[in-house]
């Protein structure tokens, strides 16, 4: 067969063309520019060899199958590469861990004790408290193989935690269920701006997860706090993510580094482009989600069900040793490589209509002119009780410390009354700006 197919030339004649006489001055670069004039057969034999000759293969003898070496030698560093990372894999999955969960049950927050009403006692008298019956509490069970873990994304430039979620996974059931906070949610706290994203800045670690035990009514087995970097190379790690962009993207912040553009619709994103996405919340000129903070949290939820679809498409996670290094390395957290493998080992058995995304019920309040999230006790326990909770007993609002307002006043569940003065005066805070 020809090298460049048969068919006969122009004005159909089948005689066999002439061969074109060269003069021994003519060159091979003009012998190789017009090819199409060659005997096809001689060229292809004359071309192979000159290639062969030049990239130092032999000329293989009588008998003997020739040997690409250089595709035999690429074809042995792929495979020695592809055993490597595999057995890379294999000795992350062997030497997973399961994390220690929490077993101390729920909380017990202290409660306010109430005022002694005045008058009931004679002066010089002192109150005898009647002994009343101690019953014997119940202890709750932690149910097994659930694991519970919070995820917290802080921004570059301040201590903010502005992304909040709290996830479960029940291994037996095999299903996920992560809730976001939002970052604005009310808090129980001493400072003026009573917002859960503050605490982390303001007590570190510990404080965070007490803060958010409040909230939760027991205390999560593990915790991660990532911030936008860790989050690039995350993403990066994986290959990049294809996503739908729900709206026009379009700000710009000097001071937090923050430069984001984006178009909407489904594309591929890399580890920039996926930070632009899941910290926008509204453009330049003040448009942006028609329902605020809610809209990006639904657009956070569903890029991380758009990454574990992703990852669960493939079926393994082949960058899990980048992933365990990124993450250990450089991140607040009290995971083990070991405890990533386990978590990842466990994340690939389920299945994504098993993975399931909620926002904390809410009121969205202003108090002296800041917008605040002010939690629907009822409604949230609920969802505690039926996502997150890993006990045997139900949270109740005895296990805890919620900071809620409504119609100018300001309460805690576990009894205290908060006066307006301690909140932080935006409206006084715009003033004396305006006044210079």
């Amino acid at each position: 067969m020809s090298l460049f197919g048969g068919g006969s030339r122009q004005g159909g004649s089948h005689q066999a063309p002439r061969r074109k006489t060269r003069k021994p001055a003519e060159t091979e670069k003009y012998r190789y520019e017009n090819l199409v004039q060659e005997d096809p057969k001689e060229l292809e034999e004359d071309f192979n060899g000159r290639v062969a000759e030049n990239l130092g293969y032999k000329k293989p003898r009588p008998g003997k199958k020739p040997r690409n070496k250089g595709l035999l030698i690429a074809a042995i560093v792929l495979g020695c590469l592809a055993l490597i990372l595999v057995m890379g894999l294999a000795i992350y999955m062997i030497w997973s861990t399961p994390p220690e969960v929490d077993t101390g049950g729920l909380n017990t927050p202290v409660t306010a004790a109430p005022l002694e009403p005045a008058g009931t006692l004679e002066p010089g008298e002192t109150a005898t408290p009647e002994p009343s019956p101690t019953a014997t509490p119940e202890v709750p069970v932690r149910r097994e193989n659930t694991y519970t873990i919070l995820v917290v994304g802080r921004d570059r430039v301040g201590l903010n935690t502005d992304t909040i979620m709290v996830a479960m996974m029940d291994c037996d059931a095999g299903e996920i269920n992560v809730v976001s906070i939002p970052r604005d949610t009310l808090v129980n706290v001493d400072w003026s701006v009573k917002k859960v994203n503050s605490i982390y800045g303001a007590l570190g670690t510990e404080g965070l997860l007490d803060g958010i035990s409040d909230l939760l009514g027991f205390r999560v087995d593990n915790y991660v706090i990532v911030n936008t970097y860790v989050f690039q190379a995350l993403v990066d790690a994986i290959g990049g993510v294809y996503f739908d962009v729900p709206i026009y993207m379009y700000y710009d912040d000097p001071n937090q580094d923050l430069h984001i553009s984006l178009a909407p619709g489904y594309q591929w994103l890399s580890g920039y482009q996926a930070e632009q996405v899941v910290r926008f919340r509204q453009n330049n000129d003040g448009t942006g989600y028609p329902d605020g903070d809610l809209g990006r949290i639904r657009t956070q939820q569903d890029f991380l069900m758009a990454v574990a679809k992703q990852i669960l498409s493939l079926g393994n996670i082949t960058s899990l040793p980048q992933l365990v290094d990124i993450v250990t390395s450089n991140t607040d957290t009290d995971l083990t490589g070991g405890n990533i493998a386990f978590y990842a080992e466990e994340f690939l058995k389920i299945d994504s209509e098993n993975i399931h995304f909620y926002t904390m019920p809410y009121d969205s309040v202003n108090i002296r002119g800041g917008s605040y999230v002010s939690i629907q006790l009822e409604e949230w326990l609920d969802m505690v009780n039926e996502y997150l909770n890993p006990f045997s007993m139900d949270v109740t609002e005895d296990n805890v410390d919620i900071l809620m307002y409504a119609d100018g006043y300001a309460w805690s569940t576990t009894g205290y009354s908060l006066g307006m003065e301690s909140f932080y005066d935006y409206y006084g805070a715009a003033a004396a700006a305006a006044e210079g």
